[in-house]
C-alpha cells in the first residue's frame, strides 16, 4: 500500500547557521551567498518519495535570533522531526545546538525524529568543531548526524531523506489545527466544544 505522510518538520539553531540555506538548497536547489535573516518564521513545503511512503515536509524554518527564542515552541510543538543547524566554524553555534536539542528533549514530541547538522563543511580550514565531536554528541543523545554544506549541496538532500526513512510509519494524518500559529481564539470569538 502507498502511504503518504505529512510530516511537520522544524529548523532549529544559532543566527547565521545556515538554516534558511539549508532549506532553500534543499526545496528549490538555490544557495545565496547572502541570505537575509529569517523574521519569526518562514514556511516552505516539500514531497519526497521514501521506499513506499510519499512524504510531504511542511517546513518551518524559523529565526536564529535570541528575541525570537520564545516563538520557537510555537513551530515545534507538534513537529514529526527537527534538524538542529549549527555552523562548524563557530563553537558558540555548536553549544546553543546542544540547548536546543535539550529543549526539544523537555518539551517536544517524545517520538520526534532529530537530526544534528554541522553546517558549513565546505569552510573546512576555519572549522572549530570536529566532526568527532558532533557524532559522539549525537549519538550519546539519540539523534543522527551529518556535516552539510548548503553551498555546495553536500548532504543537504541525504538528510532530509534520512529523516524522511526514519518518520514512525503509523502516523495518524496531523489534524490541520496543529498547524494555527495563534494558540487562543480571536477577541470575541467562541472556541467550539463538544458539549456547549
Amino acid at each position: 500500500g502507498h502511504n503518504n505522510l505529512n510530516a511537520k518538520f522544524v529548523l532549529l539553531g544559532d543566527m547565521g547557521a545556515g538554516k534558511s540555506s539549508l532549506v532553500l538548497r534543499f526545496v528549490k536547489g538555490q544557495f545565496l551567498e547572502f541570505q537575509v535573516s529569517t523574521i519569526g518564521a518562514a514556511f516552505f513545503s516539500q514531497t519526497l518519495a521514501v521506499n513506499d511512503a510519499t512524504v510531504k515536509f511542511e517546513i518551518w524554518d524559523t529565526a536564529g535570533q535570541e528575541r525570537y527564542h520564545s516563538l520557537a515552541p510555537m513551530y515545534y510543538r507538534g513537529a514529526a522531526a527537527a534538524i538542529i543547524v549549527y555552523d562548524i566554524t563557530s563553537a558558540d553555534s555548536f553549544t546553543r545546538a546542544k540547548k536546543w536539542v535539550q529543549e526539544l528533549q523537555k518539551q517536544g514530541n517524545p517520538n520526534m525524529v532529530m537530526a544534528l547538522a554541522g553546517n558549513k563543511a565546505d569552510l573546512e580550514d576555519k572549522r572549530k568543531v570536529t566532526a568527532e565531536e558532533a557524532r559522539v554528541y549525537a549519538e550519546e543523545n539519540g539523534l543522527f548526524f551529518m556535516e552539510t554544506s548548503a553551498k555546495t549541496a553536500a548532504n543537504v538532500n541525504d538528510v532530509f531523506h534520512e529523516i524522511a526513512k526514519r518518520l514512525p510509519r503509523a502516523q495518524p494524518t496531523q489534524n490541520p489545527a496543529g498547524m494555527v500559529l495563534v494558540d487562543r481564539p480571536a477577541e470575541g470569538a467562541r472556541a467550539a466544544s463538544c458539549c456547549s
